[in-house]
């Protein structure tokens, strides 16, 4: 099961796995935010590539419109980890 939604505080929290079958529903969701946005990883359990896939098109639209982008946010150590070894550290804010 997954869930992306707008959070109390203006961040969008993602909830359980980001994967093949829910990257669209993903996809069309960061396709409404713009700016800058903060991702709230607490409570997703697993990314597949095609999670990580949709996070640098949505970084890359962000920034082509205007210089916003994508904080990553509550990261577990292997969902950090992973994000790590693809390289994003380079890519995207931590926090």
């Amino acid at each position: 099961m997954f869930a992306i939604d707008w959070q109390a505080d203006g961040s969008v929290g993602l909830k359980g796995r980001l994967d093949a079958a829910s990257a669209p529903d993903a996809r069309a969701f960061l396709a409404t935010v713009q700016g800058t946005c903060r991702l709230d990883f607490t409570h997703l359990d697993y990314i597949a590539s095609a999670g990580l896939g949709l996070l640098i098109a949505a970084q890359r639209r962000l920034a082509d419109a205007g210089g916003g982008g994508l904080i990553l946010a509550g990261l577990s150590p292997h969902l950090r980890e992973v994000l790590s070894l693809a390289g994003f550290e380079g890519i995207f804010a931590f926090e």
